[in-house]
C-alpha cells in the first residue's frame, strides 16, 4: 500500500551542491519552462482548432490538455524564479508544494472534462471527420514530450524539485497521451473506426488522473516511463 505520508519537496542532498550548479540548473529549468509554454500554446490551438474542424474528442482533450501543461509551466516558471529570491529553505518548499497541488488539480480537472465529452460522444454516435492535421501534430508532438521529459527530470534531480519532477511526469503523460491520440485519429482516418477517436480519449484519462494523483501526493506515479 501506498504510503500517504507528505514528503518533503526539496531533498537535503541539494543543500551541499555548489551555488554555481544550482543557479545553472534554475536557469536550464526555466529555459524548459519557456519552450513547453510555447510549444503547448501552439499545439493546443492547432489541436482545437482542428478538433472543431473534425468533431474530434479527443484531438480537444488533447489541445485542453496542452493548454493545461501551459498554465503547468507557467507555474513552474514562477516557481524556478521565486527560488532565486527567497530566503529560506522553507519558504522554498512551500513554493514548491503550491505548485505541485496546481500541477495536480488541473489534471483532475481535465480528466473530468475528457470522460464527459467522449462519453457524451459515444452516446450520441457522433462520428468525426478523418484529420491530417491531427495526426501531424501528435506525431510531431510524440518527439518533443519525449525530450522535454528527459530534460526536466535531469533538472529535477540536481534541484531536488517535487514540483519540477511532477511537471516532467505530466511532460511524459502528454508523450503517451500524443501516442493514443495518435492511434484514435489514425484509425478514424485510415478504415473509418469513429468509435476510435472517443475511446482513444477515455484512454487518456487513465494516464491524466495517475499523473495528477502522482503530483497531488508528491510522488513519482510514471517512475517506469
Amino acid at each position: 500500500m501506498r504510503s500517504e505520508t507528505v514528503i518533503d519537496t526539496t531533498r537535503s542532498d541539494t543543500d551541499s551542491q555548489p551555488a554555481a550548479v544550482r543557479d545553472q540548473a534554475l536557469v536550464r529549468g526555466s529555459r524548459l519552462e519557456y519552450v513547453t509554454i510555447g510549444w503547448n500554446i501552439v499545439e493546443g490551438l492547432i489541436a482545437v482548432l482542428a478538433a472543431l474542424a473534425a468533431g474530434s474528442v479527443a484531438l480537444l482533450g488533447f489541445g485542453i490538455d496542452s493548454f493545461v501543461e501551459s498554465s503547468s509551466g507557467a507555474v513552474l516558471l514562477w516557481r524556478l524564479k521565486a527560488e532565486r529570491t527567497a530566503g529560506n529553505r522553507s519558504e522554498i518548499e512551500v513554493l514548491d508544494r503550491k505548485a505541485r497541488k496546481f500541477v495536480g488539480l488541473s489534471l483532475f480537472l481535465l480528466a473530468a472534462f475528457v470522460v464527459v465529452d467522449s462519453l457524451w460522444t459515444l452516446w450520441q454516435r457522433q462520428k468525426p471527420r478523418p484529420s491530417l492535421i491531427g495526426i501531424g501534430l501528435t506525431a510531431v508532438s510524440i518527439g518533443v514530450m519525449w525530450w522535454l521529459a528527459r530534460a526536466k527530470r535531469r533538472v529535477a534531480d540536481v534541484l531536488g524539485s517535487r514540483a519540477l519532477e511532477a511537471d516532467s511526469v505530466q511532460t511524459t503523460a502528454c508523450f503517451w497521451l500524443s501516442i493514443i491520440v495518435l492511434c484514435g485519429v489514425g484509425l478514424n482516418a485510415a478504415f473509418g473506426w469513429w468509435w476510435a477517436d472517443p475511446v482513444a480519449a477515455l484512454g487518456i484519462t487513465f494516464f491524466i488522473v495517475r499523473e495528477g494523483r502522482g503530483a497531488w501526493r508528491g510522488e513519482d506515479e510514471c517512475s517506469s516511463c
